[in-house]
């Protein structure tokens, strides 16, 4: 091996995971990036020489990228300082008070218990079994593995398990799940939102979404020098390995020749050639013909109405006083249905938003009164910023009721002179094309939702799928894993491609041979 040409196409966490082991398997490998640096959903902003993460904020699963650098020949704290921290979240509600989750049980549920009562606390414990078991259950024989229907991840489970198989639950909403376990409707609001990290409602997807928790619970970790490293470390050793990147590319086009993949143009004009094109973007881009029109049935086309949320965010650089923020903070809405009512059915901004603001630097130290501090600010958001311009007013007023919101809840954001920058649906929209902003793929609502993403191997004989509109899904590691997924993929067909171009060669040898034979005998 080593001549066999690899375009990947976008250098997300998706893109990156699969650069480096298609290289250390021998492929030469070139990654395609539209921006001027690695990351793709993971992004800086530069407020005046500050930058602040203004993408993905919660690093979780670090085995992940653990294994992807031992994998390499190298370590994960080579590169890279990561620090657990010690409050995975705190989460307060206006005039409600707060409650810190941490990695411990019987802390959490301590915490559970005087925030809401003993019989909470006993409940917090028994969800937390029920999120332990189904992480066990889909870990080895889901995540981590091939995409697949419900009747091939029954036959992986095995059919022994009936038992693990009925405790994912994939018939319950997340909401009636956490009506067993939570009377205090804080506490249902607070596991709810894990549904969130897959861009989903609470009220529409599985409850086997509650793994998120138990994922969570197994700890929460900082970057050093903010999640960029993260891609920049990976970036370094992808090319350690002989990996050429080539940034500010856009790829208009992909190229199929002789029923398969041959490579792939760009915008200015310059063709690559390929034996395999792997795309790290969402599967939208392949339908809705952002590689050219050859490419585009290349997988099922999703509807529309099966976006994930997007998001309005703010990045800061201002001073925070009155409220002891931590790292990961949530200020949630007094109406959480109305919230996904707003964005799902009615495709607006939720007139009362959960407020979800990353403290960047309270990690490492607690600014004083004039200090300022790099902060982020999410909302939730409908994905359609494809559908024209945003109304500036509607913008506006939702900007005026987040910070109102949080001065409710106590926190006192002076922005009077703060560096700030608002991106918005529309905005998202054009960085990530034809998603409408939409920032986790295809949302998770239904049972069957996590067997309809895409896997990794598409109809077109050489092109393949990476990122977090793939399986296993959203998320920094789960990004990651489906790279490696479209790896491993693309190195098994290509052994089976060689096998059998052997077998066939072997054939045709024999059947000459055996003709000359018999021409020669007398």
């Amino acid at each position: 091996m080593g001549q066999e040409r690899v375009i990947v196409i976008g250098a997300g966490m998706g893109g990156l995971a699969c650069a480096i082991d298609l290289a250390r398997s021998g492929f030469t490998v070139t990654v395609i990036e539209r921006a001027a640096a690695p990351g793709g959903k993971m992004r800086e902003i530069d407020l005046g020489g500050v930058r602040v993460d203004a993408g993905p904020t919660v690093l979780t699963m670090p085995w992940v990228f653990a294994d992807i650098f031992e994998a390499a020949g190298s370590a994960i704290d080579r590169h890279l300082r990561l620090r657990p921290l010690d409050i995975l979240a705190r989460h307060a509600w206006n005039g409600s008070g707060q409650l810190d989750l941490f990695c411990d049980v019987d802390r959490s549920a301590e915490a559970v218990g005087a925030f809401a009562g003993p019989a909470e606390a006993k409940g917090y414990r028994a969800f937390s079994a029920q999120a332990q078991g189904i992480y066990e259950t889909l870990k080895d024989d889901f995540l981590v593995q091939q995409q697949t229907g419900p009747v091939g991840l029954a036959r992986r489970v095995g059919m022994g398990r009936t038992g693990d198989l009925l405790a994912l639950k994939p018939f319950e909403t997340l909401w009636q799940a956490l009506g067993v376990h939570f009377n205090d409707p804080r506490l249902r609001q607070l596991f709810g939102r894990y549904a969130t990290y897959c861009g989903s409602s609470p009220f529409a997807a599985p409850a086997t979404l509650m793994l998120i928790a138990h994922v969570e619970r197994e700890g929460v970790w900082v970057v050093d020098g903010g999640m960029q490293r993260l891609a920049e470390a990976l970036a370094r050793t992808a090319t350690s390995l002989g990996v050429t990147f080539r940034y500010g590319a856009p790829v208009v086009e992909i190229s199929v020749g002789g029923g398969r993949v041959c490579g792939a143009d760009l915008a200015d004009g310059e063709r690559l050639e390929a034996d395999y094109v792997v795309v790290n973007a969402g599967g939208e881009a392949l339908t809705h013909g952002t590689f050219g029109p050859t490419v585009q049935n290349a997988i099922d086309r999703a509807p529309i109405a099966a976006r994930s949320l997007s998001a309005v965010t703010w990045a800061l650089h201002a001073r925070a006083s009155n409220f002891p923020l931590s790292h990961h903070n949530v200020f949630f809405s007094d109406d959480y249905h109305a919230e996904f009512e707003d964005i799902f059915t009615h495709g607006r901004l939720p007139r009362q938003p959960t407020i979800y603001v990353c403290a960047q630097d309270r990690d490492t130290f607690e600014p004083g009164a004039e200090e300022a501090e790099r902060l982020f600010v999410l909302v939730n958001a409908p994905p359609n910023g494809d559908r024209g311009a945003w109304d500036e007013r509607d913008l506006a007023a939702c900007e005026t009721q987040v910070f109102a919101r949080l001065t409710h809840c106590g926190l006192e954001l002076d922005r009077s002179r703060a560096a700030s920058v608002m991106t918005t649906p529309a905005q998202f929209h054009a960085m990530f094309p034809a998603t409408g902003g939409a920032l986790y793929g295809q949302s998770t609502h239904g049972w069957s939702a996590a067997f309809k993403r895409p896997g990794a191997k598409t109809r077109i004989p050489g092109l393949y799928l990476a990122g977090g509109g793939a399986h296993p899904g959203a998320g920094v590691p789960m990004a990651a894993l489906s790279g490696r997924l479209a790896a491993r993929r693309l190195i098994l067909d290509h052994a089976l491609t060689r096998r059998w171009r052997r077998g066939a060669t072997l054939g045709g040898t024999l059947t000459r041979s055996a003709t000359m034979a018999g021409a020669a005998s007398p």
